[in-house]
């Protein structure tokens, strides 16, 4: 059995999104928990040269909805970056869990050919729409989940690998 582009995307996308609002949903509680303003964890970074935890939510949704949508040869809808609170990223992770649940397997599936071209640093750079998904999409879309856990766990708040991986 073969594994489709629509398979490999939209249903990981999709999980670690939702494993994504659960993460947030654990730190807002444990914010309250502690009498800890939330902004502490919202403008929290790992490093002083890294984006803070609210731009690494809106960074791995742009990943999710932007590599969906250029596997499709849609739309890449535009968010205005600039949430500041846990309720806030809340309903950009759940707009972007829609939007990606949105496409079908027949919008999806045979892109693995499909020309992708990105500008990067100023240049065009040209993928294979499964050397995208694989290669560049995944990777920064992990990284910034991975980050986002990274800064609440560095910050206290109790999360676990199942938090990032999901139940079932």
């Amino acid at each position: 059995m073969t594994l489709s582009m629509y398979q490999a995307s939209v249903p990981v996308f999709s999980r670690m999104l939702e494993n994504l609002s659960a993460i947030l949903a654990k730190a807002a509680a444990h914010a309250e928990a502690k009498k800890i303003d939330p902004a502490v964890f919202v403008t929290a970074r790992l490093a002083p040269d890294m984006f803070a935890l609210a731009r690494q939510v809106q960074i791995a949704s742009d990943a999710a909805k932007g590599c969906v949508a250029r596997l499709a040869g849609a739309e890449i809808p535009s968010y205005p970056d600039t949430e500041a609170t846990f309720p806030e990223l809340q309903e950009r992770i759940a707009k972007t869990i829609a939007f990606v649940k949105g496409f079908t397997a027949q919008q999806i599936d045979g892109s693995e050919e499909r020309s992708v071209t990105l500008k990067m640093r100023g240049e065009d750079v040209k993928f294979r729409g499964q050397d995208y998904l694989f290669k560049l999409a995944f990777p920064n879309f992990f990284f910034h989940i991975t980050t986002t856990y990274d800064i609440l766990r560095h910050n206290g708040v109790e999360l676990g690998k199942m938090d990032y991986l999901g139940r079932s």
